[in-house]
């Protein structure tokens, strides 16, 4: 732990709202995931920052209409940084917080699985963009394993066709232009209902629907807190704005002030 995170007046509060909630829903984003080597979206050195084709890809129209689209992002794929990326200290944090009794719901935009690789229980997690570990069919309900499909695409294929009916495929994450499904919407938002603390942690929360949670916690009454590297499109409503390392902030809040003072938590 370290000393100067842990005397921090925000990252005190913040374990002091962790230990007084019962209902806690936690919303993260790509900045949770830098540590572990995967690079975020809009940040400075992030992914469409660096390479603007790349966002291009992430349109389902631009997808579905052009086949270098397609096949660029196949390549991509193979070197992805999520098959080699482990998760870190704050994806591990907040699998104590779970066990803590305290997390009704991990929201995630990401879909890296490292929420699930960590521990995080799958009726917890919500990967309200999908998941980048398996591959889905656009025009029948066909879906399998990413690994399964980059197989054919190392055994010289480009643009990969689904199995079964013919149709495209692609990864079973939720590019701009597809629906989110909507029985994910629906408990992401009963989560953000019936919560007493909403944490946002490594997300600019710009995306939407998912960044509606945010206020709709705090109409109920919850508390906000904000734990992001750059300023967010929220951070007018957030009670606690803290912008320190998520991966040295989680391990300290969810570990209770009893052990900021050397005990134990509860």
């Amino acid at each position: 732990m370290s000393d100067d995170l842990s005397q921090n007046a925000d990252i005190r509060t913040l374990t002091e709202w962790i230990d007084e909630s019962e209902r806690i829903t936690v919303l993260t984003g790509a900045g949770i995931s830098t540590d572990s080597g995967i690079p975020d979206f809009r940040g400075p050195n992030g992914v469409w920052t660096k390479n603007p084709k790349a966002e291009k890809a992430s349109n389902i129209q631009n997808f579905i209409a052009d086949p270098e689209v397609r096949k660029a992002s196949w390549r991509d794929r193979l070197d992805n940084r999520a098959w080699s990326a482990d998760p870190n200290d704050g994806h591990r944090a907040l699998v104590q917080l779970e066990k803590r009794n305290k997390l009704i719901a991990l929201l995630t935009q990401n879909v890296d699985g490292l929420h699930h690789a960590a521990g995080s229980s799958s009726g917890k997690v919500i990967e309200v963009h999908g998941t980048l570990r398996e591959v889905a069919c656009l025009e029948c309900d066909y879906r399998d394993d990413m690994q399964i499909a980059l197989n054919r695409v190392r055994q010289g294929e480009e643009d990969l066709d689904c199995p079964d009916c013919g149709g495209i495929l692609k990864s079973a994450t939720i590019s701009f232009g597809q629906s989110l499904v909507q029985r994910d919407l629906l408990k992401a938002d009963a989560a953000a209902q019936n919560c007493d603390l909403m944490i946002a942690i490594g997300t600019t929360l710009a995306v939407y629907p998912i960044a509606a949670v945010v206020p709709a916690a705090q109409r109920v009454g919850a508390k906000i807190a904000i734990i992001n590297a750059e300023p967010t499109e929220m951070d007018h409503l957030a009670d606690l704005l803290i912008r320190e390392s998520i991966s040295q902030v989680l391990p300290i809040v969810v570990q209770g002030t009893k052990n900021l003072t050397g005990g134990d938590a509860e």
